[in-house]
């Protein structure tokens, strides 16, 4: 029996909307992370980019579990000697609001080339609004 393994031509995907009212940040990211990876068809392969585009909406109205919001840390760095700059997640969701189910999504994604690439399929938005109505997107249920 031979393995058979995806080519990146034979790959057909499709677009997914995900609303984050109400999700668990980290439950969340794992659903959209695996989706983005292609790991809920029958034809994954793990080297192959066989995942599907993923749109999120309502960003700013995602849910963490415990006392998450103080605590939890997000870090960076300007490369600069004391260069080191620390925001909560509290304060990340009201200045940046999508940039915690990205860093959480990234997170579980690979750390290599096809971890680049895929992490370019995901979109997003903060609010209800998205401009991806012409892909006909379908809602995922989680």
């Amino acid at each position: 029996m031979r393995t058979y393994i995806t080519k990146p031509a034979e790959v057909e995907r499709q677009w997914v909307i995900v609303d984050a009212q109400g999700q668990t940040l980290g439950r969340l990211a794992t659903r959209v992370a695996s989706i983005l990876r292609g790991k809920h068809k029958p034809g994954f392969s793990p080297s192959v980019d066989c995942g599907d585009y993923v749109i999120v909406i309502n960003a700013e109205k995602i849910h963490v579990t415990g006392r998450r919001m103080d605590q939890k840390m997000y870090y960076r760095h300007s490369g600069y000697p004391g260069g080191l700059s620390e925001i909560s997640l509290r304060d990340q969701l009201e200045q940046f609001p999508t940039r915690p189910i990205e860093a959480a999504v990234r997170g579980m994604l690979p750390k290599n080339k096809l971890g680049r690439k895929v992490i370019k399929k995901l979109k997003v938005y903060a609010g209800e609004e998205h401009p991806h109505q012409a892909q006909q997107p379908v809602p995922l249920e989680l």
